[in-house]
């Protein structure tokens, strides 16, 4: 099978060193493009060279992406390095515990929010302005099945993957005509490090809801990824691609 090329362009990928966003890195390395792993894991940056095939073709960058200053300088480096950004994948996450929203910690929401929705934003923020001005661009936003579903007792996040969802739609219709397409993708239970932060009863409670009785592996979330991210998607934009096992349909 025919796979995406990605000679030449460069690649930021949030939260690029563990999970979905790991394998995406290996990727799209692969696939010839040089990537720029955005991550707040300083350990984990510093194996980041041993993910690819190609270890001249990536580099670590310590980022929180709460951090609107030092996104924005994190971005006018890149472009400053290498000239351009042709490939977006915002990715970075966290969960957490779950409980009814009237027990939700009030620091707990803001900081869902602040990795999943300001840390998007600002991302965006910085580096649209350049895609649009190349003519060219390709984001991908990892959202959620919560996002659609909206998950019992799990309401920061769910909410805070709904607004990614909505911020895609939004940005499809504004760059439609720019060369700079915007989707997103609704991953259901991966087996990822981030799981580690849900408990046992709730991940069993995620996995019944799956018709394919399997989590997915992070390889399979990145095979998506790379074909939104690349020029062989040219009339998509703002849209939604499910990746759930069958668990969500629509």
């Amino acid at each position: 099978m025919a796979m995406a090329d990605f000679t030449g362009e460069i690649a930021l990928v949030t939260g690029g060193a563990s999970g979905i966003g790991a394998a995406t890195t290996r990727m799209l390395n692969e696939r010839g493009a040089h990537v720029v792993v955005l991550d707040r894991d300083p350990a984990a940056l510093a194996n980041v060279s041993d993910l690819v095939v190609e270890p001249r073709r990536v580099e670590g960058r310590l980022l929180d992406v709460t951090d609107r200053s030092a996104v924005e300088g994190a971005v006018a480096s890149v472009v400053e390095d290498h000239g351009r950004i042709d490939v977006l994948v915002n990715n970075a996450g966290i969960t957490g515990p779950s409980s009814p929203l009237w027990e939700v910690d009030p620091d707990f929401w803001h900081r869902i929010y602040d990795v999943h929705v300001n840390g998007t934003f600002y991302l965006l923020r910085s580096v649209l302005p350049h895609m649009i001005a190349a003519g060219y661009g390709r984001v991908v936003n990892v959202a959620s099945v919560a996002g659609k579903e909206g998950n019992a007792n799990s309401a920061p996040y769910s909410s805070a993957k709904a607004a990614v969802l909505g911020l895609t739609k939004s940005l499809g219709k504004e760059l439609a005509t720019t060369g700079v397409l915007v989707n997103a993708i609704t991953p259901g239970q991966f087996d990822t490090p981030i799981m580690k932060d849900v408990t046992p009863s709730h991940h069993q409670v995620l996995l019944a809801k799956i018709p394919m009785g399997r989590m997915g592996q992070p390889e399979e979330a990145a095979e998506m990824i790379a074909f939104l991210a690349s020029r062989r998607t040219s009339f998509s934009t703002g849209a939604v691609f499910d990746l759930s096992g069958g668990r969500t349909t629509y």
